[in-house]
């Protein structure tokens, strides 16, 4: 019981086991262990935003507050829209150039889809 999985549908963290099927107690959600890792491993990065929509590489997307930038004075604003985003691994999960400040690395807690 202590290796409980989030749910892949809504990120919650409590779930349980129920015969061969793990069970989302906040949004129902049920699945196979073995068929959701290779549905993850397939479907290549899994990246969300903010309001936990998904993101796909060629996306829009708004910076939801200021964020500051090392080696910048000024900050980039919130409410700047940010296209044609590239998803990676790592602390920074987004790819971008922003007009003004060029290519940069955002995380994507701090965005929302446009």
């Amino acid at each position: 019981m202590s290796d409980n999985m989030p749910c892949p549908e809504c990120g919650y963290e409590y779930t349980y086991e129920l015969n061969a099927l793990w069970n989302c107690s906040n949004c129902g959600h049920e699945w196979n262990p073995e068929v959701a890792e290779d549905a993850s491993t397939e479907g290549g990065l899994v990246v969300k935003d903010a309001n936990g929509a998904l993101l796909a590489d060629g996306d829009t997307v708004v910076v939801i507050k200021d964020l500051p930038v090392k080696g910048s004075s000024k900050p980039v604003k919130g409410g700047t829209k940010v296209k044609n985003i590239r998803l990676r691994d790592g602390d920074h999960n987004i790819d971008c150039k922003i007009d003004g400040f060029g290519s940069m690395g955002l995380k994507s807690e701090f965005v929302k889809k446009a």
